[in-house]
């Protein structure tokens, strides 16, 4: 899924519906704005109950929608459940999924009609989803942005965890919700962390569910405020572009992570694996990586690290996952303004490996041949690695890429690119 339309594939790349708009999951659905095609949309799959999740939101108002559909089988060409949720007169922007046993969650970043901003935390009845109940209920929470105590606890986001594996979490395990915080943004916070929420839900008949903040976790230092002219949006240089205008955004000062918050259970330890965008060194992006555990209800910093082998070429967006090994890729966007065009590249790290270092090189997705001309500056909102459920070693990544065709048809004319790898020693 991309802002307005769909596709699905199988895995040696034929294409099998698509690409349609998003809207027309929606067609016939009482709530008339999920048939716009509105953007911001997520797709998910459930390993635990073998079906597909997608979702948009909504964005003429006055009263706004998160619209999910599910599908009726493990079959994504086929039919789905619609849904629903308000989110009242909060325009619900920024939303990301993720899946639990018995629920799944969404993060929002939420703007009311005034002066209202904040971060809101839903979590939706899973099992009445699953099965077609219209009576499907959720759970609401609002971080209440204008708050000097919440902001810096918030920033302008919140990831939800999503497992990989088979292995789920403990029933009564809370449900890990991560952002982080840097002390030279703009919210108030006075040092660098990782910001951890417990997300707890029990579907009686009156649901019972808590959302409280577990703990901070100090990270090394890091600069999400990334140098910018002559917008705060126009800041990673392209070859042949002079107008700073046409640079592209680095996103990175919403202090924010980048989906997906990748949760797995091993048994003895739970663990995470998140990822933003930073100013690496003077002038370059690039990416800080982060693996947080879990034993019971205690969380700590396992390792850390930034990727950026200091070649000068600015490494942003990315998206990080782990396999049933405990090894770890990241996927991000690539560019600078001499000789790389905006393309798609991934590295990685075996489980054994010294701890805070992607230790396998570098791998390519695809060369960019062509550059954004647009004077908008934005580079795509998210990116997406996923782990195949089929073998647990095989990473999906989608992310965008420019073509030199793209260049020259269209001001923004990007294209997505859908590549596939394992590490060593994964069968």
């Amino acid at each position: 899924m991309i802002n307005l339309v769909f596709a699905v594939y199988d895995k040696a790349g034929t294409l099998l519906v698509g690409p349609v708009d998003t809207g027309s999951l929606w067609a016939g659905f009482p709530v008339s704005d999920c048939t716009d095609p509105s953007g911001d949309p997520v797709v998910l799959y459930d390993q635990f109950m073998d079906r597909w999740l997608l979702s948009q939101f909504t964005t003429a108002g006055p009263e706004f929608f998160n619209c999910v559909a599910i599908s009726t089988t493990s079959d994504p060409t086929g039919s789905y459940f619609r849904y629903a949720f308000s989110t009242g007169p909060n325009f619900p922007d920024y939303p990301k999924y993720g899946n639990w046993t018995d629920s799944y969650v969404i993060t929002t970043r939420e703007f009311g009609p005034t002066i209202e901003y904040g971060i809101g935390v839903y979590a939706l009845e899973k099992n009445k989803m699953v099965n077609g109940d219209p009576n499907a209920r959720n759970v609401r929470f609002f971080i209440d942005g204008n708050n000097p105590d919440l902001l810096p606890l918030v920033g302008d986001g919140l990831l939800p965890a999503d497992p990989d594996g088979k292995q789920k979490p403990k029933n009564d395990a809370a449900i890990p919700i991560v952002g982080t915080q840097d002390d030279d943004a703009s919210y108030g916070a006075t040092f660098d962390a990782l910001n951890i929420w417990d997300l707890t839900v029990k579907w009686r008949s009156t649901p019972i569910a808590t959302l409280t903040l577990n703990t901070q976790l100090s990270t090394a230092s890091f600069d999400s405020i990334f140098p910018c002219a002559p917008t705060a949006r126009d800041c990673l240089p392209q070859p042949g572009i002079t107008n700073p205008n046409q640079y592209l955004d680095i996103l990175s000062y919403r202090q924010r992570p980048t989906f997906r918050l990748a949760y797995r259970n091993f048994k003895t330890y739970e663990t995470l694996v998140t990822n933003q965008s930073v100013e690496a060194s003077p002038g370059v992006a690039g990416v800080r990586w982060y693996e947080i555990r879990r034993s019971g209800t205690t969380y700590t910093l396992y390792q850390q690290g930034t990727y950026a082998p200091g070649d000068g070429v600015h490494r942003w967006m990315g998206s990080i996952a782990m396999d049933k090994k405990g090894n770890m890729a990241l996927g991000y966007s690539v560019v600078n303004g001499t000789n790389v065009f905006p393309g798609i590249r991934y590295t990685g790290r075996l489980a054994g490996d010294p701890l805070g270092q992607m230790t396998l090189g570098e791998g390519t997705v695809i060369d960019g041949t062509g550059v954004q001309r647009t004077t908008n500056s934005r580079w795509g909102d998210y990116t997406d690695i996923t782990m195949d459920p089929a073998d647990d070693c095989t990473f999906w990544y989608v992310n965008e890429y420019y073509t030199l065709a793209g260049q020259q048809s269209s001001t923004a004319g990007w294209q997505t690119r859908i590549g596939s790898f394992k590490l060593p020693g994964c069968q």
